[in-house]
């Protein structure tokens, strides 16, 4: 899968929110987490999988849609090959 930079710019703070709140559940601050600031995030589940592919999926479409209505086009931008 090709990374769609282009579209970073039609990411909204509600998309960021919502993807923040879908893995929180799995966020286990370590005992010190006040002094350490520090923690994990456990494994997800093959369902937990699936729900965030298809959140990635709807993000993508919505940031498209985005694009379409501020004039872009439906492509991503091609970047020049480096030079030997």
């Amino acid at each position: 899968m090709k990374l769609r930079l282009d579209l970073l710019e039609h990411l909204t703070d509600q998309d960021i929110l919502e993807e923040v709140l879908a893995n929180n559940h799995r966020y286990k601050p370590e005992p010190l987490f006040s002094k350490t600031g520090v923690g994990n995030l456990s494994s997800a589940s093959t369902e937990e999988r699936a729900q965030e592919e298809a959140r990635s999926t709807a993000r993508i479409q919505r940031a498209v849609e985005r694009l379409k209505q501020s004039g872009g086009k439906d492509k991503p931008k091609s970047t020049p090959s480096p030079k030997p």
